[in-house]
């Protein structure tokens, strides 16, 4: 299987580019063939669909706010259908609560857990989205992100794989995909850059530029189980620039 049948691109890293059209006119022209859309695509999926389609695109997964999951789950589940969606993934716990103290965690596995029971009903795998908040320790040295996964055990939730915010939140990614590879179902393929540089872009870099090896990392996430490879860039200063590049290396790397 070639790096572009399991490759997308996070719509996300194209948001600057404002007009869905325009995204998508780069995102196809950059030579992607499968997009990540954002939670808010959902509430827009029949439009999001007749765009994708003129693009010759198509919605290998998308996010979901806890809100929307929360508030309107057969929504959400009927967009999935509108979409070929069958990866749903929960990218971030809201701002006010980042800073959970351990039961708090506890009780978001266990909701999680049970929100992906009845996604699993419908033909969606619900997953989890880490940034580097959830690497910080809760109870004793379990960290947030354990704590989660510990609650939900047992149930159908996935997880998708943001590695450069592993390293952010100084774990060793390898050993953290390899210990739950029995959940992996998606990676964030992003990269970081050397200390110091792109600073406007809050230190990351184009796939491939940067600090990580992701000749190495691709093979351990996909030998985990991550079946959609997702690039992502959180800042690009040119996010048509990014697409191309990130591609181009992760191509090279079928070499």
């Amino acid at each position: 299987m070639s790096v572009s049948d399991v490759l997308s691109i996070q719509l996300y890293t194209l948001r600057s580019l404002e007009d869905l059209d325009r995204i998508l006119d780069v995102t196809a022209g950059a030579g992607y063939r499968y997009v990540e859309t954002v939670g808010s695509h959902l509430d827009i999926a029949a439009e999001v669909r007749a765009k994708l389609d003129s693009h010759n695109l198509k919605a290998s997964s998308s996010h979901v706010s806890l809100a929307a999951l929360r508030e309107k789950p057969e929504a959400v589940a009927d967009a999935c259908r509108t979409l070929d969606i069958t990866h749903l993934y929960m990218p971030a716990v809201p701002p006010e609560d980042r800073d959970m103290a351990a039961d708090g965690w506890r009780s978001l596995g266990r909701e999680l857990g049970q929100m992906a029971e009845c996604f699993q009903r419908e033909g969606i795998r619900l997953g989890y989205h880490n940034h580097h908040w959830e690497l910080k320790p809760k109870d004793g040295p379990k960290t947030a992100l354990e704590l989660i996964f510990a609650e939900a055990e047992g149930s159908p939730l996935t997880w998708e794989v943001d590695v450069a915010w592993l390293v952010r939140g100084n774990v060793d990614p390898v050993e953290w995909i390899n210990r739950y590879s029995g959940i992996v179902r998606a990676a964030h393929v992003k990269d970081i850059a050397p200390a110091g540089q792109n600073e406007d872009q809050d230190g990351w870099a184009d796939v491939g530029s940067g600090t990580l090896n992701w000749r190495e990392l691709w093979q351990v996430c996909r030998n985990a189980g991550a079946e959609w490879m997702v690039v992502e860039h959180d800042k690009p200063a040119d996010p048509a620039q990014t697409a191309r590049n990130s591609l181009a290396f992760l191509r090279s790397i079928e070499d």
